[in-house]
């Protein structure tokens, strides 16, 4: 078995269970590399891991370096970033929840150890998760087109809305006249999409939500299509530069840029451990369905 361990930040709060965590891999023997400037993070904290270890910087490192799991130390963000390395490889990867609210990033960082030895027994379940591929006229994104949660088109600065005339498969569907626009997987329906009044889509349900960001018309609504379509856009408005934004990443644009949503040929696999469930994080993490009624401060 081997493991690519992936960092962004390293929080000095979490020395002692990161320490651990690595601890524990040296102790069962487990091979494993680790994204380069995280490594380099470690050891100028003073976490102990052998200077020899070999790391990786890009995509074709990933490749090449033929790895079983991915284990992501941070919070649901940093678990968006394993994407740009994983791609079409579709390596199961763990977050490790070192951050705020771990909707993706479910295991505690104190449960990492003992989670080592239930994956060598291979006692876990993988969750396959819908990926967004952006088509461009333009080169983007510096080539890592691909997205976990959502596309968004917004305007950039204070300036008046913008309208987004948006067609499926060529079809006209709507023209947006609001401040955005979002486009969101499953996995992304409890982020912005929740957050700007569209719905929660289960994991499963191969489907898209389109959302409009504060639409102008009080009859404009979020609307649910099947993942098999193709999604794109034509843009107007005063300010000739808007935002186009996949995941964390965002890029200017202009209204002669054409733009393209679809399913990616791959899915990213999410590792769980036994126990765990999308009801129970929906319901735990967002308290969703929590009866406030009886709660006292």
């Amino acid at each position: 078995m081997r493991l690519a361990i992936f960092g962004k930040y390293f929080k000095t709060e979490r020395f002692t269970e990161i320490q651990q965590f690595f601890d524990a891999l040296e102790k069962n023997r487990i091979e494993y590399i680790v994204y380069r400037k995280y490594f380099e993070d470690c050891l100028s904290s003073g976490i102990k891991i052998p200077a020899n270890k070999k790391t990786f910087d890009s995509h074709n490192d990933f490749v090449s370096a033929s790895i079983d799991f991915v284990f992501s130390i941070g919070g649901d963000g940093t678990i968006l970033n394993t994407l740009g390395f994983i791609r079409e490889a579709e390596t199961p990867v763990m977050g490790i929840n070192t951050g705020r609210l771990g909707f993706l990033a479910g295991l505690p960082a104190h449960d990492a150890p003992a989670f080592l030895n239930e994956l060598e027994k291979g006692h876990y379940f993988i969750e396959k998760r819908t990926v967004l591929e952006l088509e461009s006229d333009e080169q983007m994104f510096e080539g890592v087109k691909y997205a976990l949660n959502d596309f968004v088109i917004h305007k950039k600065d204070s300036s008046s809305m913008i309208t987004i005339h948006t067609y499926i498969n060529g079809e006209f569907l709507n023209s947006y006249w609001s401040d955005g626009l979002i486009v969101s997987t499953p996995t992304g329906s409890t982020g912005y999409n929740l957050s700007c009044g569209g719905p929660i889509l289960y994991p499963a349900s191969q489907s898209f939500v389109i959302t409009p960001i504060a639409p102008h018309n009080l009859n404009v609504r979020p609307i649910i299509i099947s993942d098999q379509n193709v999604i794109s856009f034509e843009i107007e408005g005063r300010s000739s530069s808007f935002l186009a934004t996949l995941d964390s990443r965002s890029e200017s644009i202009d209204n002669k840029t054409q733009l393209a949503i679809k399913k990616a040929d791959f899915s990213l696999n999410l590792l769980r451990a036994n126990g765990e469930n999308y009801l129970k994080t929906l319901r735990e993490k967002l308290m969703w369905g929590f009866d406030n009624r009886n709660f006292r401060v």
